[in-house]
């Protein structure tokens, strides 16, 4: 998996001029999913990035957690993450996982995220998105589990 975090002040996912998800102060998380990704997978990361501490505490450094400041999360589906540029100018997605899959493997991401933080907004799956947010910092993190775990 693959997770593009942004700290933000707000973020909002549309869909056909409809509000599907919108938070206030938290992650917007654009996730990725491949062919090689297990539940096991998606628990960690959700772990991992519900306890990550990139919130300023009173002296201005980035220590307090999700949990920390109330913050909240909205996960977007992302199968460009795994975009291969390498050959040409049009990318290949045949690293990212089969959609059905995916979209498990997206909800139970979400699930395990719940076990953390109290609000937990989507995108849609699949769907024509557009995304807004105010960054904050700007801030933003990319996380692979390949990279983090192994897997």
């Amino acid at each position: 998996m693959r997770a593009v975090i942004q700290r933000v002040l707000r973020a909002g996912v549309t869909v056909d001029a409809e509000v599907v998800g919108r938070i206030e102060k938290g992650f917007m998380i654009l996730l990725g999913v491949s062919d090689e990704d297990t539940r096991e997978t998606a628990k960690k990361l959700a772990d991992k990035i519900c306890k990550l501490r990139i919130f300023e505490d009173e002296n201005g450094k980035t220590n307090l957690s999700l949990a920390d400041v109330g913050g909240e999360l909205l996960v977007i589906s992302q199968f460009t993450l795994y975009a291969d540029c390498r050959k040409g100018n049009r990318p290949s997605f045949i690293k990212a996982g089969a959609p059905d899959e995916a979209n498990r493997l997206y909800e139970y991401f979400m699930d395990c995220c719940r076990e953390h933080v109290a609000v937990v907004e989507r995108g849609q799956f699949g769907a024509d998105m557009k995304v807004e947010l105010v960054n904050d910092g700007p801030f933003t993190l990319m996380l692979d589990t390949q990279e983090l775990f192994g897997k």
